[in-house]
């Protein structure tokens, strides 16, 4: 397999749009980095710089060490797969997978021995004389896999590749991505816009919004420690709740609607927030963050009261639509017998668990 480098990458369309601003980051040997955030955020443009479908304006893109900029993309050793399956419906699926590796003129022994070792990492053994329209969506995703699973490439780009599938689909074709990238080590880059895709799948992940990236982390590292206000919204379902004031250390955060969120604001329990006393700042705190019965609540943490205006049970768990002022609220409980609609409740928080940003720029602080 190979390294993947981008150096202060940006791409400019002949109109002046700038779809990829100065990206930098790489992709190790064997490593599965996921490009993930909302549509229109260059990660698809990014996916095809590196496939050698779109020019790179500036900067530079290698693969093992090599330049790769001027590089056609037969020449760059990837497989890509695409959204649509793209699978040829008059050949057959063993047809659909030798067609590239006969075109590159490879010995029919050869051809025949990566068909069949790529169908029964795939599962396809028994659909090999099967053609794409007698397959289920699942198994014509595989076959796309297969597709640039025999051309042995030293990277494969994958571009959301499970949008056409349904729900469980989707995790099923998951699992076996994940599967199949630790059992060839295979390095990857895989672009997606589902939050959850991104963080079960990538080893690391790339954020990207307005073509510029936000922040580049381990799938944890991005939930626990998010570096602006967009990744802090983008991570988590549900999103994270915020609450924007200015900060008092005295009482806590005076809210724009003449409210106050307490935050046991003990000496040494918020250190960080006391450095921004007197400042405009956007405090978040994830629904699990928030408590509704704490038990024994220890010194340090706070509490305010809103409004239960709906229930959503989901099995498992429960998640509480709450009203604080003029802004809405969500907290995730264990499932329980909740209190009426209507009335108001105590929520229970801890001061350590709030994520702090500046009001202006979004950056953490």
């Amino acid at each position: 397999m190979a390294e993947v480098r981008l150096e202060s990458v940006t791409k400019v369309y002949d109109n002046g749009h700038v779809a990829v601003r100065n990206a930098s980051f790489e992709v190790r040997d064997g490593e599965l980095v996921v490009l993930v955030g909302p549509s229109g955020c260059g990660k698809s443009t990014l996916l095809r710089l590196i496939a050698g479908l779109e020019t790179i304006t500036q900067g530079t893109l290698s693969i093992d060490g090599r330049i790769v900029n001027e590089t056609p993309p037969k020449d760059r050793d990837i497989a890509m797969v695409f959204q649509n399956y793209a699978l040829y419906p008059h050949m057959s699926v063993a047809e659909n997978l030798a067609f590239g590796l006969k075109l590159r003129r490879l010995p029919r022994a050869e051809i025949e021995r990566r068909v069949r070792a790529a169908a029964e990492k795939l599962g396809l053994s028994a659909v090999l004389a099967h053609r794409p329209g007698m397959l289920s969506g699942g198994q014509r995703q595989r076959v796309a896999l297969g597709r640039a699973l025999v051309r042995e490439p030293r990277v494969f780009l994958l571009d959301e590749p499970l949008s056409n599938l349904d729900a469980k689909l989707r995790l099923s074709t998951r699992m076996e991505i994940a599967r199949l990238q630790r059992s060839l080590r295979a390095t990857m880059i895989y672009v997606t816009h589902d939050q959850i895709e991104a963080m079960t799948l990538g080893h690391r992940i790339v954020v990207l919004h307005g073509g510029v990236i936000q922040q580049i982390d381990t799938p944890m590292g991005l939930y626990a420690r998010p570096a602006n206000l967009f990744v802090a919204g983008f991570f988590g379902s549900p999103a994270m709740n915020f609450f924007r004031g200015v900060l008092d250390a005295q009482v806590g955060l005076r809210l724009e609607s003449d409210l106050t969120l307490p935050l046991g604001m003990r000496e040494g329990a918020t250190s960080a927030l006391h450095r921004h006393d007197g400042r405009e700042v956007v405090l978040g705190l994830r629904p699990e963050d928030l408590v509704l019965f704490p038990g024994d609540t220890p010194a340090d943490h706070a509490s305010f009261s809103a409004r239960l205006e709906h229930v959503e049970p989901v099995g498992n768990e429960m998640f509480l639509n709450l009203r604080l002022g003029g802004r809405d609220l969500v907290a995730r409980v264990p499932p329980m017998t909740p209190p009426e609609a209507g009335s108001e409740i105590r929520i229970h928080f801890d001061p350590r668990k709030l994520h702090c940003f500046d009001a202006d720029s979004g950056a953490r602080i």
